[in-house]
């Protein structure tokens, strides 16, 4: 098993990273094309802690190293199901993905938690931090070589895609706080010309 960890602070509030999670895959974030589909399969608030529970299939188009191709056979599409939880209380969402595709040989379990980061926070300008950590284990019994390069190629791409993924979200963030921005002004106009004809 090898793992991938991977740290970072947004600087935009908890409440401007929870909310824009849910557009990380939109057509602002130039980094993510090869998602060609999210399907929500079910969504759930718990009564008792609010709690927020969605799981849903991602579907990709990801190009694999060849010789991996070759080894594994399929095809360029892949599916991982996600399961998050946003708790509005704790400030806290915790996002878990696994593989479907080439499950029966390689297993990848990630898990992104996104929290307020109080130590780099100042009155007035909150910060978010981030943290992911994938455990990639390679199931190909007996084949320590093949397991070892499979578990390496894994690593190596999510070290690629991890900071291809900050800047797309950093995109998709900085468009959010402007649209948002924009549309929180048009009703502070609308209500300034209702008290006015009022």
């Amino acid at each position: 098993m090898r793992v991938f960890a991977s740290n970072y602070t947004f600087d935009y509030s908890w409440n401007e990273v929870s909310t824009a999670n849910w557009l990380k895959y939109c057509p602002w974030n130039k980094s993510s094309s090869h998602v060609v589909a999210v399907d929500t399969l079910s969504r759930y608030v718990d009564p008792g802690t609010g709690i927020l529970r969605t799981e849903r299939l991602i579907t990709c188009t990801q190009t694999a190293p060849d010789w991996l191709v070759s080894l594994l056979g399929g095809s360029c599409t892949s599916y991982s199901y996600e399961t998050s939880y946003v708790d509005p209380e704790e400030k806290k969402v915790t996002m878990c993905s696994t593989n479907l595709t080439w499950s029966n040989m390689i297993s990848v379990r990630e898990t992104v938690v996104y929290q307020p980061d109080e130590s780099a926070s100042e009155p007035g300008h909150e910060r978010t931090k981030f943290e992911q950590e994938a455990r990639i284990t390679a199931l190909c019994g007996g084949w320590k070589k093949v397991k070892a390069k499979i578990e390496e190629a894994s690593v190596e791409r999510f070290r690629e895609n991890a900071k291809k993924g900050r800047e797309g979200f950093e995109a998709v963030l900085e468009m959010s706080r402007r649209v948002f921005g924009e549309e929180r002004e048009k009703e502070h106009e609308r209500r300034r010309a209702e008290l006015m004809e009022a």
